[in-house]
Parts: C-alpha cells; structure tokens; sequence
C-alpha cells in the first residue's frame, strides 16, 4: 500500500501517526532552538520535548523496539500504548505539557502543542469511530516489525 492509499482509506490512527512523526520532528527540532533562550523555565520545557520526542518515535516506529537496545521495563511501557485511547491520552498528556510552557514565556514550543493537540484528537476520532488502529507500512507497521526477529 503507498502513501496516498494509505491516506485515502480516511482511517483517523494513519493521520494520527503521520501528525505524530511530523510532532517528533518539531519537538526535536524546536526543543534544541528554544534552549538557547537561557531562560530556565523554558529551558525545562525544551528537556520535556525532547524527552518526548524520543518517545514519539518508539510509539510510532515500533521497527525500533525491536533494533534498539532499550530496557524491557520501556518496551513493556511503550507497548502498552498500543490503542487509540490510550495514544490520544498519550498525545493529550504531552501538548498539556508543551501548552503549559506558555506561562513562562511565549516561545515557538507553542507549534509542538499545536501539533501535539491535533495528532491527539486525530487518535480519539479514531478510536471514538472504533476504527482499528491501523499502523503505516512505510514507518514500519502491519507486520514488518515481526519479520526482524
């Protein structure tokens, strides 16, 4: 299945993914360029995104759990986040973190809460239309983690 397949099947988990990818990539990149503002609260704010950036990427890219050396207490937790409930409440938990780093200074870590919201209520639409979450081929879903064993 390609990409434009994948996104013609109107399934709200493979929006919520991509939106996820496109999160990490801004809380990765913002959370290193807001960090040079020397304010300590926001440098706090920028530490949260990149720790969830990084979690981002083991929720979304499950090839990884398999490929990098973590420790079974993270994979057993990033395994659990395995629903659409339970990634929106994921999502939901980081932007609050992320819509929070407002009070000290407004700064650009707004866009990763953007970002973070929408992939957040992409996942509750999805589980809310009980549609089945349904993992991208390109990022290494529908079985290509299993193939690696």
């Amino acid at each position: 299945m390609t990409l434009k397949e994948e996104f013609a099947t109107r399934n709200f988990s493979i929006y919520g993914q991509w939106l996820g990818i496109l999160s990490m990539i801004l809380c990765f990149a913002i959370g290193i360029a807001d960090i040079f503002l020397f304010n300590i609260g926001i440098i706090i704010f920028c530490a949260l995104a990149l720790a969830s950036s990084f979690i981002i990427l083991f929720i979304e890219v499950p090839l990884l759990l398999r490929i990098c050396p973590t420790s079974a207490t993270f994979d057993a937790t990033i395994r659990k986040v395995s629903t659409n409930y339970m990634r929106a409440g994921v999502y939901a938990a980081m932007a609050v973190v992320q819509w929070l780093s407002m009070i000290p200074a407004r700064t650009s870590l707004i866009a990763c809460a953007v970002f973070l919201s929408f992939t957040a209520i992409c996942y509750l639409l999805a589980a809310v239309k009980h549609q089945a979450f349904v993992g991208s081929k390109t990022l290494g879903g529908q079985g290509v983690a299993q193939m690696i064993v």
